[in-house]
This record gives C-alpha cells, structure tokens and sequence, in this order.
C-alpha cells in the first residue's frame, strides 16, 4: 500500500528573472501572497495595493511574490520589460520572478501545486489571482478582482505573521 504524499509549495523550485532557480522556503518569510502579474490588464492598478501590503507587513515576515504571465494575453514583455515596469511605473520592491504559464499542461510546477494545495481548487481564471501561503503550508485562494487590501486578506496575513 502506497500513502499518498503532498509536495509542500514552499519547496517547489521555480525560476528567478535572472535564470537562476528559488523556493519560497529561501525567500525568507512565514506568509506569502504569490499572483499572477500582468501589465497590460485592467486590474492592473492592484500593484499600488501590492507594493502597500509590502511596505506594511514585510518587515514582520510577509513577501509579495510575483509571477508575470502571458496566459491571457496581456503581459508580453520580456523579463526585462516587466521588471522595468514594475519599477518605473509603480515603485516594486517585492520580487518578480520569470514569466510563468498558471494553466495546462505547461502550468509552472509551483502553480500546479498552488492550486492543487488551495482551499478552493481549479483553473487561475484571470491576472491577479492570489494565493496567500501560511506559515503551516495551508493555501488560501481569492480571485483576482478581490482587491490586495481587502479586509480578509489582511486579516488572514495578520493573523498569521509573528508579533
């Protein structure tokens, strides 16, 4: 008989902008918010909320991770181009890691693993859908037009950061 085993999406390697390979686990801190990026969406102002939530909580254990992605059709930058964009246009200082497919059979292995590993399983179904990571590996799900800095957002990385 065989038990059945789940990867913890901590150690999901994945790949930096710059070629080289992280995990989460390396990144340094106990929550994380992981979204699909895109610069050419109409969500796309949520980096101002983004970047707040990093400002506000990163130095208690928090980090916004970044995944731009093309998969709708609305990032189609280089690597450099987004980076470039993300500085320029809103002030990021979360990190952006390379450009990544969410979905398929072609999906990053940290996505697959996000959504097989969340409260509420599926499809990413647009940009900027987020996954928070907790300190315990749980994954909590919310959609993209659900705003950075909704209150059950904040709450849930709140509630989970170190005092």
């Amino acid at each position: 008989m065989t038990q059945a085993t789940t990867t913890d999406v901590r150690e999901i390697p994945f790949q930096t902008a710059d070629g080289g390979t992280a995990k989460l686990s390396e990144l340094g801190s106990e929550v994380y918010l992981v979204v699909n990026l895109a610069s050419k969406c109409g969500l796309t102002p949520q980096y101002e909320q983004l970047e707040q939530l990093q400002k506000t909580y990163g130095e208690r254990g928090f980090s916004v991770v970044g995944f731009p992605s093309n998969q709708f059709l609305q990032e189609p930058g280089s690597t450099e181009q987004i980076l470039d964009y993300c500085a320029t246009t809103w002030g990021v200082s979360f990190p952006v890691f390379d450009k990544v497919k969410v979905n398929g059979r072609s999906a990053a292995p940290i996505y697959k693993q996000l959504k097989d590993s969340a409260d509420e399983s599926g499809r990413v179904t647009w940009n900027f859908e987020k996954f928070i990571v907790l300190p315990t590996g749980e994954v909590r799900r919310f959609s993209p037009k659900t705003l950075p800095d909704a209150p059950e957002i904040v709450e849930l990385i709140e509630a989970n950061l170190p005092s």
